[in-house]
């Protein structure tokens, strides 16, 4: 006889979400004291642009932060939209996260100015703020489109973020992780594969 699988309970699913996110931040926090204790001398492991050596902190980069107000501004969103991708499906929230990081942080290397280094987790924010706007276009779902709706009136104006402005920011990375987190969303809506038929002989 088949069991219907019991449904995972709000209690089990808060708790989830909360030691992931707990974890993150927990990393990047610990990352920033370390950088601190050693005068900062880790921040040249960012992206730096058209730089072999560079390279490296495409997945680096996301736990360098120049200054604690740097990091809270980064601390904030990371954790609420963070949470909203995991409301969808907690097992998005990595995916979408190590997307962003790597559409980022080629885009910080790619079209970034020369002699400069890109550091924060704002690529990997920018990445769940495009993946929560553009769940609900592909999933079409009426909760998909909600969230989007609300992600779109609570936090649109980072959008900005993605167009060249106020130096010392590097909307390159903003970008490129924006679109890292719109390509997570069209990948997670891909219908699943039909099963193939098979044919007796």
């Amino acid at each position: 006889m088949l069991q219907t699988p019991r449904p995972i309970s709000v209690v089990r699913a808060l708790r989830t979400h909360a030691v992931v996110l707990g974890a993150t931040v927990a990393v990047l926090w610990a990352a920033f004291a370390v950088d601190e204790i050693l005068g900062g001398s880790l921040l040249r492991f960012g992206v730096v642009p058209r730089s072999a050596d560079g390279l490296r902190g495409i997945l680096l980069a996301p736990f360098l932060h120049a200054n604690f107000n740097h990091l809270a501004a980064n601390t904030i969103p990371l954790l609420v939209l963070g949470w909203l991708v995991m409301l969808r499906d907690p097992r998005h929230f990595l995916l979408v996260a190590l997307t962003a990081t790597v559409t980022g942080g080629l885009a910080a290397w790619t079209l970034g100015a020369p002699n400069t280094v890109h550091i924060g987790a704002s690529g990997v924010v920018f990445g769940f703020f495009g993946f929560l706007v553009f769940a609900g276009w592909y999933a079409r779902s009426f909760a998909s489109i909600m969230l989007s709706i609300a992600v779109i009136l609570l936090w649109g104006g980072i959008v900005v973020g993605v167009i060249p402005g106020e130096a010392g920011i590097s909307w390159q990375e903003h970008l490129g992780g924006f679109v890292g987190g719109a390509l997570s969303a069209r990948w997670f809506a891909r219908p699943a594969a039909a099963p193939r038929r098979v044919s007796l002989p």
